[in-house]
């Protein structure tokens, strides 16, 4: 079959209820194939063209059954793409495909939250993707053999998931730590050892297993403290068609449909993980950025390239390869949110799938004779037998065709190649010894393994009708509600062992906590108080009632909701719904922090977000911290861009690490944090494994930081207002650190000057910054000191940039004191300055950074980690935040200071000005003077010092006033004119003096022969 391209689609959802509750706009347009979206911040548009363009953001209604369609009264009814549009363009293909013996993929892509699930498994009668092709599947499996052809049908079914380069398989509920082994099988390419493949023979059959598979997944996730959001789910439908072929061979058409729900495309700031020595170290992010490469290396391929593909380097690119670039038609979903606030998500989505959209496949029809399959199978392990015997070249390597020059080395170890080649024989035989059993067989074997019959979800559902129970909250939906514990016993215990409830996770106790049921009523009790037990943000230390919809937390990262169907039933009032992030509210509420939406910016939602997002991980690693006694506390802090020292960017939360012995503090960006903690569950896991070595070496600690590493001590923003009016400045300004507050004076000066470095002349001094344009601007910028930095620092410097630098000026580091005299002094030229850098010295400012390293601690004292943070707690209360977004630095606060200083300098100059004109006034009276000549006027009122305006005050007297001047018209006579006719007498000692500023305009500096009656 030809090369086909990868086919694209893009779906945009409606605003959800956090968008709506945030005043969320619109950024995404549809017209056609063409998706736009749009920049917030500068209202600049970015196109693409795919596939598929579907709008589903608005112009629909639900009608009497539930199902969501188009709305013919809606301006958007025309264009909005319901479930079965979606199907009929995309699963209908799929359908087909598998039908003709073609492997098909099928990709969803976005980030958590953007809509994946509603496009690939959709919800109640609004069924997505998967469950209406495995509908019509069986119904088209029904159809032919109503009409009485003779062709067997099979359907398998499998579901793994890939965690931290883990895979694991969703349909085993027994844990398995390390995963299961990804190896290379000769023909069907790379595959996932010992994973199980069920017999399925209805939608309902498979519905369940899904069902089984997901609730496997949330308690795997919720023990591990996984973040779902970072998992890759795969679900692989196996259809296989058995007839008698023309030649009347038994023959078996195959086809291997996957699904698969990539990991979410979720925001990474610049600032990242940048410069963190453990960036590496976490796999988490590993198999979504090879991904990203393999697809940027197919595009490069398919454009003519000779590029190597880099499959091997992860586990889901090994497992996807046929879908990227073998023997599979391809289809990806790519979901994005409508909404400005998740601009950077949407727009990395988009460009994700434009690259996608470039790769080409070349799919093939599996059809083979069943004798011909168990032949190969057989010749296969013959030659596998006979490397192991010490016959190499028998079969020298796995290979799945030799179609891409990374597969030229798998990197396998003998020893290794030894097992790889053991298991394919495994999985041979396994595959011969299913091909000789029939279908029912192998379903009523695959029943009985499994344990669960039918009817189970319905009859969970049944019962959380009318028994109280609590349901688990987690940060993704589709793993929210899976774990339900019914409390229909007067007593249901909670912990790590013996339990009823068995929840795991970090500071959770054997018996962590009790229910009790006494009259009807529920109460809950903490069973010690070493471990924290949580009811609607408030730790409890007593036994207190339950009422419908209680919040709980158990330990750090188990949430859960106390559901009473015959207390909500009873009450007048609708409850609201409660979900993991209102959740994460009320605890935000509770710490401090502004949670109101009405009238939030873009920036401010956005931060609200990395809020909710990092509170619960600032929690789990405190709570990690204490159980594996670390040392270290974990704090929120809100900082914005003038304390990171930028001059521009959005406020932004980071975390502040602190150690509890040695007192040093370290600043780590959200990236760095995120990145850590998964380091940091990865070492609990195996604390509760109970592996010797669990601990490491401190250079791989993920709870250690570099104590030489140097630390930003705060900033100082310098606004350069002033030198737009060739003024001096010379401020002693605050230093301010992360959270805002004063650590220091920093004693700046800012001179203007010539090209030379020599100070500008007293009479420099212009009336509007854009007489500067077109001319030449220098000025020296001297840092002399600091005072009053914390002691605890040495070798202390400071750094800045001006206007369009990018590499910083530092001045010299100084040591042993927190009062530095650095005496550093730099000039700065600029030619024919433009308006761009009048604005530059009108708006803006130099930020001056100051940095230094924290001293060794003397003496190190021993403590222990729970205690220290249980004192903590009781002076600061259960806060985990540095501070909050209640209450922050002004930025503006030194701006308006230096203004105002400005202000008044330009004032005394006007007073100046006002005090000379009223002298000359004087003076002319005195005189009897009738006119003045403009000259002697413009220098008189550019004077810049007293004694500048006295000299030329002195002139007054010595204007020529003759009884001529009286008219008009004598008086616009010459200055030339008259000096012929009366010579004025040389006094050099009163002479007017020159004005030699080079900015003055041509019309002040020439001399003026215009007079000006008085």
């Amino acid at each position: 079959m030809p090369e086909e391209n990868v086919k694209v689609a893009v779906r945009v959802r409606p605003f959800n209820k956090r968008e709506r509750e945030r005043n969320a706009t619109c950024i995404v347009a549809m017209n056609g194939p063409t998706t736009v979206i749009t920049d917030p911040s500068n209202n600049e548009e970015k196109k693409f063209n795919f596939d598929y363009s579907y709008w589903s953001h608005d112009g629909s209604k639900e009608d009497a059954t539930g199902y969501y369609g188009a709305d013919p009264s809606h301006p958007n009814g025309k264009k909005f793409a319901d479930q079965k549009r979606v199907f009929e363009d995309l699963g209908l293909g799929v359908l087909k495909n598998a039908w003709e013996g073609y492997n098909s993929t099928l990709f969803a892509y976005g980030q958590t939250g953007s809509g994946k699930s509603w496009s690939i498994v959709g919800y109640g009668i609004n069924k997505g993707v998967v469950p209406l092709f495995c509908e019509r599947m069986f119904m088209g499996i029904d159809e032919k053999k109503a009409a009485g052809e003779k062709t067997e049908f099979e359907v398998n079914f499998s579901m793994l998931e890939i965690y931290n380069e883990q895979v694991r398989d969703l349909l085993d509920s027994r844990s398995k730590k390390t995963g299961l082994r990804v190896r290379q099988h000769p023909k069907s390419g790379f595959y996932a050892d010992g994973l199980r493949v069920v017999p399925v023979n209805s939608y309902a059959e498979i519905e369940q297993r899904m069902e089984d598979g997901t609730t496997n997944r949330t308690v795997a996730a919720t023990n591990m403290n996984a973040t779902s959001s970072r998992a890759h789910t795969i679900v692989g439908i196996t259809l296989l068609q058995k007839f008698t072929n023309a030649a009347g061979e038994d023959t078996t058409k195959s086809a291997v449909i996957n699904l698969v729900d990539l990991a979410g495309s979720e925001r990474a700031e610049s600032t990242g993980a940048t410069g963190d020595r453990l960036k590496e170290g976490a796999a988490i992010n590993q198999s979504l950025s090879c991904l990203g490469n393999c697809i940027a290396a197919l595009a490069d391929k398919s454009s003519g390239k000779n590029i190597r593909v880099p499959y091997r380097d992860s586990v889901l690119t090994k497992l996807l390869k046929n879908a990227l670039g073998g023997n599979s038609k391809t289809i990806m979903i790519a979901a994005v949110s409508p909404a400005d606030i998740n601009f950077d998500e949407s727009l990395s989505t988009l460009r994700y799938a434009d690259r996608a959209k470039q790769i080409k496949t070349t799919a093939s029809v599996n059809e083979d004779p069943t004798e011909k399959l168990i032949r190969e199978l057989q010749e296969e392990n013959e030659k596998l037998k006979a490397a192991l015997a010490g016959n190499p070249n028998a079969f020298a390597k796995l290979s799945s065709g030799g179609d891409d020059d990374d597969d030229d080395d798998d990197g396998l170890t003998e020893e290794e190649r030894k097992k790889e080649y053991e298991s394919i024989m495994e999985e041979n035989a396994r595959q011969m010894e299913e091909m000789k059993k029939s279908f029912e067989e192998k379903l009523a074997s695959a029943r009985e393994q499994s344990g669960t019959g039918q009817g189970n979800i319905a009859e969970i559902t049944e019962k959380k009708k009318t028994t109280p129970h609590l349901s688990n909250l987690n940060p993704d939906p589709q793993l929210a509600g899976h774990i339900v514990a019914f409390l229909d016993s007067a007593r249901k215990t909670i912990g790590k062992k013996d339990c009823d409830l068995i929840v795991m996770g970090p500071r959770i106790g054997d018996q962590h906590a009790v229910i009790t049921e006494e009259g009807g009523a529920f109460h809950i009790e903490p069973a010690s108080i070493d471990f924290k037990t949580v009811r609607n943000g408030n730790i409890i230390s007593n036994k207190l009632a339950l009422k419908h919809n209680d919040r709980l937390r158990f330990g750090s990262t188990m949430y859960f909701v106390y559901i009473n169907p015959k207390e909500r039933d009873a009450a007048k009032d609708t409850f609201p719904e409660v979900t993991y992030e209102s959740a994460q509210e009320e605890a935000a509420s509770k710490w401090g922090f502004d949670m109101d939406t009405s009238n939030k910016t873009r920036d401010e939602a956005l931060l609200k977000e990395d809020m909710i997002e990092l509170m619960p991980s600032v929690e789990e690693c405190n709570s990690i911290s204490e159980e594996l006694d670390k040392k270290m506390k974990f704090e929120l802090m809100i900082v914005s861009p003038e304390a990171r020292g930028q001059l521009k960017g959005r406020t932004e939360v980071m975390i502040k690490v602190v150690n509890l012995e040695t007192k040093h503090e370290w600043i780590w960006p959200r990236e760095k944090f995120l990145n850590r903690k998964f380091l940091m569950q990865e070492m609990y896991e195996n604390f509760q494994d109970g592996e010797e070595n669990w601990d490491v070496p401190q250079e791989r600690d993920p709870f250690e930081d570099d104590y030489e590493a140097e630390f930003h001590i705060g900033s100082v923003k310098l606004w350069l207002q002033s030198l737009g009016y060739l003024i001096d400045i010379e401020e002693q300004l605050e230093i301010t650190d992360f959270k805002g507050q004063e650590v220091g004076l920093l004693n700046v000066v800012v001179s203007p000057c010539d090209k030379k470095g020599k100070a500008l002349k007293d009479d420099t001094y212009v009336d509007n910054p854009l007489e500067l344009k077109g001319k030449d601007v220098s000025f020296s910028l001297q840092i002399n000191s600091a005072r009053g930095l914390p002691n605890k620092f040495t070798e202390v410097y400071a750094k800045y940039t001006v206007y369009l630098e990018e590499e910083y000026t530092s001045t010299k580091k100084v040591s042993s004191t927190s009062n530095p005299d650095w005496k550093h002094q730099k000039q700065f030229n600029f030619s024919a300055v433009d308006e761009a850098f009048i604005n530059y010295l009108n708006t803006s400012a130099i930020m001056v950074q100051i940095w230094g390293k924290q001293k060794p601690p003397k003496t190190k004292k021993s403590v222990n980690t729970a205690q220290a943070m249980m004192a903590q707690s009781m002076r600061k209360g259960q806060v985990a935040a540095a501070n909050t977004n209640a209450k922050r630095f002004d930025p503006e606060k030194v701006k308006y200071m230096m203004e105002v200083a400005m202000l008044k300098k330009r004032q005394e100059m006007m007073e100046l000005k006002m005090k000379s004109m009223k002298r000359m006034l004087e003076l002319a009276e005195e005189h009897k003077k009738k006119k003045l000549s403009t000259k002697l006027i413009k220098d008189i009122y550019h004077a810049q010092t007293s004694d500048a305006a006295e000299k030329c005050l002195k002139l007054v007297p010595q204007e020529k006033d003759d009884d001529e001047s009286d008219s008009d018209s004598d008086s616009d006579s010459s200055d030339d004119e008259k000096e012929k006719k009366s010579p004025k007498k040389k006094e050099p000692v009163k002479k007017t003096p020159e004005t030699p500023r080079k900015d003055r305009p041509a019309s002040v500096a020439k001399k003026s022969s215009t007079c000006i009656l008085l």
